[in-house]
């Protein structure tokens, strides 16, 4: 069983497929503590949560018509049937999207015969969870999946293309920059992108915080 604390459909708000419909299922629990966490709520593991097996979330995303499948948290690695539940998603034709902070490993899951994608963050320093990144993630990403740098200040942008650079993700993977929202402005990244001729690069904002006011759930 699956601790759910909430299951919904909405827009992808960022990633290569931001804009199109997904049904978002987000588990409890969390094993970092990022400072500009948005989902807190959910990372504690005594987080109110309904308990759902994978033929409840298989019935579930039949259900909805949709496509596009986001599991997240909290960090859905965590969750032991992760594996079986992609499994089953992708048996039933779903695109399966994993959305992970870098500190758990992807190797099992990305051998797996019917792989999902990975949406993996890489923690900068302003995050104060750098030191729990797995860098030899990096080996088993792919063309179709996506490592994510969340910036908040100068140092953190610097930071991400040194690990843009000695980790040669260009041309490996899809990458995005986004801001800590509110605390530094996307303009900034934008120059930082045209200083350093990142091709490949891309600036990403959460459509979601643009549509509802940003604390808004479910969407």
């Amino acid at each position: 069983m699956l601790p759910v604390t909430e299951h919904f459909v909405s827009i992808n708000g960022e990633g290569p497929h931001a804009g199109e419909a997904a049904l978002f299922i987000r588990f409890r629990g969390c094993d970092l503590c990022c400072s500009y966490c948005d989902t807190r709520w959910s990372c504690t593991n005594d987080a109110p949560a309904e308990m759902m097996s994978v033929n409840d979330l298989s019935a579930l995303a039949h259900n909805t018509g949709i496509t596009n499948i986001t599991l997240t948290g909290g960090e859905p690695l965590l969750q032991r049937e992760l594996p079986e539940l992609c499994a089953a998603l992708m048996r039933g034709g779903h695109r399966v999207e994993i959305e992970t902070n870098g500190s758990m490993p992807i190797k099992e899951l990305a051998g797996a015969k019917l792989r999902p994608v990975f949406t993996m963050d890489y923690k900068l320093p302003s995050s104060g969870c750098e030191d729990s990144m797995l860098t030899e993630n990096f080996d088993h990403l792919g063309i179709h999946d996506t490592v994510k740098f969340v910036a908040g200040d100068r140092e953190d942008l610097s930071r991400s293309l040194e690990i843009i650079n000695k980790f040669s993700l260009c041309g490996k993977c899809h990458i995005y920059i986004s801001p800590v929202f509110g605390r530094i402005d996307p303009r900034e990244i934008v120059e930082f992108l045209i200083e350093n001729k990142l091709n490949g690069v891309r600036l990403q904002l959460q459509l979601h915080k643009f549509i509802w006011p940003p604390e808004t759930r479910g969407v």
